[in-house]
């Protein structure tokens, strides 16, 4: 089977309408702009699977079917299907919140649409003048985190190995380990 030039369109077709969907700033349109993107996505994982045969059991004569396309598409459906019930849940949320599902600016997102380059060359020079980093922390007295060590309390009891070479020493036996002259025969 050679792949259809049908398939091929239709698939570029909903990848087209996918992403024009999902630029725009409603939710409803975001979430339909998604699933076209998902059924293009399984289309194109169809086209790239080749020519179908039979189940990949072993023993089975002839041509077999590539199963790795066929577990990308379920996986592709399964993710699809959980970002939709996360986007639905999404939409209603803010169509209860606000009895629309569009996406407004505020503030933050009109001061910087309306930032220019000079503020940007300006905030890049503030920038680079920054060099050191600072921090509320000064000495180990304000830190708030504090490291306790085996000797800092007696119920820690640390056995953790250490990368450090152990070294061993031979045991020399000592003067009073001798045997004295009385106990010689």
């Amino acid at each position: 089977m050679d792949v259809s030039l049908t398939l091929i369109v239709i698939m570029a077709i909903l990848f087209a309408c996918g992403v024009y969907a999902m630029l725009e700033r409603s939710l409803t349109r975001v979430l339909i702009g998604f699933l076209l993107l998902g059924n293009a996505t399984n289309l194109l994982l169809l086209i790239v699977m080749g020519v179908p045969g039979a189940a990949p059991f072993h023993g089975v004569d002839g041509e077999v079917s590539d199963p790795l396309p066929q577990a990308l598409t379920l996986t592709a459906i399964v993710i699809t299907f959980a970002v939709s019930a996360f986007l639905l849940a999404l939409i209603y949320r803010s169509w209860q919140l606000g009895q629309a599902d569009t996406v407004e600016d505020d503030e933050a997102d009109i001061a910087l649409r309306e930032r220019t380059d000079a503020d940007e060359d300006l905030m890049e020079d503030d920038a680079n003048l920054d060099q050191e980093a600072t921090t509320d922390f000064v000495g180990v007295q304000t830190s708030p985190i504090t490291v306790l060590h085996m000797r800092d309390h007696p119920a820690i009891h640390d056995d953790a190995p250490t990368d450090r070479p152990v070294v061993v020493e031979r045991s020399r036996p000592a003067a009073s380990d001798s045997p004295d002259e009385e106990d010689r025969p």
